[in-house]
């Protein structure tokens, strides 16, 4: 039968004792953990004395002969309960008969423990509206030591936590028998402090998921309790089979952690679906708050779902080992293997997108994209052949690597729409204006997926060069009508990318430009993926393919030595006709390509070519940008020395030395005046002389 805190006491249990083996009390301890729980079992007591009845867990320990409990599990409730009982005592002036026997409940934790819990039955507060805890800590009877007892401690935050919540309730005295718990003696167990030690260690305390369970279980339990016996059954069996064979393979024993994770990632997932943005560092309390509203039995049917299919996916290591590769972009080693796509996505683990959500559940929308692509499938295996499947997953990788500004939580809602469309069927929806993944992205998908049907035979070729870490998915830089190029892009790139980059621009001006920001090629990866990937913002993406095709078309295999002579013929041919353009001194001079970005700025590129500086950064400010016909023309003491890079000139103690189109100057660093002038011979606005060198020559006679 069920009791509460005053019937106990009226049958075989004459006292309850917490032992002094027992850990102090903690459900009045300040940290950010124990809050949350501290006001959740005060809300749901808080609930049942206005109406809803609480049943504790149960409360059970030695019983000896003379009816003294002695707990072993029940410590927390049964302080927590006491202090209440108090509370609502002095509260309503209950009299002294009806409350004797709290004067049955003590702890011997600690002497400093029991002798409090005695004094605070006898104290009565003077008004119950102000600082419990401050007017008792005032009183002749507190030891100044107490503060830092703590249990005591312990208990003051908890009788102003009960103050708080409880003050308005009226006859709370009468209400509380509301709240009640199930008790199981342990008759003449005589337990010993080893027991303890071994069974309820001092300190220990519930982990979050065994919170979780308890707090799931039993608002299961109120809507159906056969259903809650069979879920709370898959967790301890099954649902915990599976994720211990994740763990095990992540050196990792944290299961309880790895369920949670999973848990809120599901919670995520329904909010996102209905259109909303989930707040972020939820504790799990208001998880199972957002769970338990609504239509519950259908959540729980979901939740059997998208836990089963991993049950059945069996070796969830082996399942994306065989269809996930998981590359940098920073490589200079392309991946490739078939039946595979290359992901580049920050992970915790190899390509395994399950066990990266259960280590460490970070929230990051291109991997929740990813995982929840592989849940439809695994949900859905029955309908969708595993060919189709390793083709559309294919594609969603496509959509999330190059969505980079699309992808926001907002849009989730359709995004998760068109990651099912697309792996359910292989189709996309037409979602007009609605947010979608990138524009280009989609219709190239489309593209590709046509003529992967029209070209089997080529496919995976095709497949080689999305895995590129260069292209991420990406492939408009080249295209679909000239397939032979695929492996001539891949052969290429295996190259030092500043003869890559010099090459090129020896046959074309193959940059891109926004807002007189230049990007080239250079020694970063990054640069030529920036390249590589149709921004609509920049302009000449098409110079940059045409470029690039035509000198695909020079070779089947490329290599170091072949663009070496290329650009060496370039030199020859500037140098033999005096014919240099800006391009000359750029692949000239190694000063012109800092291994950076890639990035330039022109003011005016048309009226001045001869006048830009190379940056340092990928933004337009930066502190280190500085103009390259002066950093070519000087050794690198004297530009490190002389070089101000706000002023973009060279300084020294009584004149300072600047660029323009077809000169260098000298001038007086006072006055500004001429000192000279060094003109560089054009035609119709080409240098016909390498002005490097015409510089040099001059500066040495300075």
């Amino acid at each position: 039968m069920p009791y509460n805190f005053i019937n106990i006491f009226a049958g075989a249990v004459k006292t309850i004792t917490i032992p002094s083996i027992q850990r102090d009390y903690a459900q009045g301890r300040k940290n950010l953990k124990v809050n949350r729980i501290r006001h959740k079992f005060l809300d749901a007591l808080f609930n049942a004395v206005n109406g809803k009845n609480i049943k504790l867990d149960f409360v059970y320990g030695d019983l000896d002969k003379n009816g003294n409990l002695t707990p072993l599990d029940g410590q927390q409730r049964l302080t927590t309960l006491f202090l209440l009982y108090w509370y609502a005592s002095k509260k309503e002036n209950i009299p002294a008969d009806e409350t004797g026997f709290l004067k049955n409940f003590s702890y011997e934790t600690r002497p400093d423990s029991r002798i409090f819990c005695k004094e605070l039955i006898k104290f009565t507060p003077k008004s119950i509206e102000q600082n419990l805890s401050e007017e008792i800590a005032d009183q002749s009877w507190f030891s100044l030591s107490w503060r830092k007892d703590p249990t005591i401690s312990a208990m003051l935050t908890m009788i102003d936590a009960i103050n708080e919540k409880f003050h308005s309730v009226k006859n709370l005295w009468q209400k509380l028998a509301n709240i009640e718990f199930y008790f199981l003696p342990i008759e003449n167990l005589g337990l010993t402090d080893e027991i303890y030690i071994t069974m309820n260690s001092r300190g220990k305390q519930l982990t979050d998921f065994e919170h979780f369970k308890a707090e799931f279980k039993r608002r299961l339990d109120d809507i159906d309790a056969e259903l809650s016996k069979k879920i709370i059954l898959r967790i301890d069996r099954e649902w915990t089979d599976m994720l211990w064979k994740v763990a095990v393979r992540n050196e990792s024993y944290l299961v309880d952690d790895y369920f949670l994770n999973y848990f809120r990632f599901l919670c995520d997932l329904e909010i996102y679906k209905s259109g909303g943005i989930p707040k972020k560092d939820r504790d799990f309390f208001v998880l199972l708050d957002e769970f338990f509203s609504g239509n519950v039995k259908n959540k729980i049917a979901e939740l059997k779902k998208n836990f089963e299919c991993w049950c059945e996916c069996g070796d969830t290591y082996k399942f994306f080992g065989d269809r996930v590769l998981i590359g940098s972009k920073m490589d200079k080693f392309p991946k490739h293997a078939a039946g595979k796509f290359v992901g580049y996505f920050q992970m915790k683990t190899d390509g395994n997108f399950f066990a990266d959500c259960l280590k460490l559940y970070d929230g990051k929308l291109g991997k929740f994209l990813m995982l929840y692509a592989f849940l439809i499938y695994l949900r859905n295996k029955n309908t969708i052949q595993d060919s189709d499947f390793r083709r559309r997953i294919r594609i969603v990788n496509n959509l999330i690597g190059n969505s980079e500004d699309e992808i926001r939580e907002s849009a989730m809602s359709t995004l998760l729409q068109q990651v099912e469309q697309i792996i359910k069927f292989g189709k996309f929806l037409n979602l007009n204006n609605k947010q979608n993944f990138n524009a280009v992205q989609i219709q190239e998908e489309k593209l590709k997926l046509e003529w992967t049907q029209e070209n089997s035979e080529l496919a995976e070729s095709l497949f080689e060069l999305e895995d590129h870490y260069l292209l991420y998915g990406q492939i408009a830089i080249i295209g679909l009508d000239a397939p032979q190029n695929f492996k001539r892009f891949i052969s290429l790139f295996k190259c030092d990318y500043d003869l890559i980059d010099c090459t090129l621009l020896g046959k074309s001006d193959y940059f891109q430009n926004r807002k007189k920001l230049y990007q080239f090629g250079s020694k970063f990866s990054r640069s030529w993926q920036n390249l590589f990937h149709l921004n609509l913002k920049n302009e000449h993406f098409e110079d940059t393919k045409n470029t690039l095709r035509d000198f695909l078309e020079e070779q089947e295999n490329f290599t170091d030595d072949f663009l070496r002579k290329t650009i060496d013929e370039y030199l020859r041919n500037c140098e033999k006709e005096s014919f240099f353009e800006w391009n000359y001194y750029y692949i000239k001079y190694k000063e012109f390509r800092p291994a950076r970005y890639g990035k330039y700025i022109w003011e005016d590129f048309q009226a001045a070519p001869y006048m830009f500086s190379a940056l340092w950064t990928e933004q337009r400010k930066s502190e280190k940008a500085y103009l390259p016909f002066l950093r070519a023309a000087v050794d690198a003491e004297t530009f490190k020395n002389h070089y101000n890079s706000t002023l973009m000139r060279l300084e020294f103690e009584k004149y300072f030395i600047e660029c323009e189109n077809d000169a260098y100057v000298i001038k007086e660093i006072e006055t500004g005046n001429l000192i000279d002038r060094l003109k560089i011979n054009q035609d119709n606005g080409i240098d016909t002389e390498d002005r490097i060198l015409k510089f040099k020559n001059w500066y040495n006679q300075l």
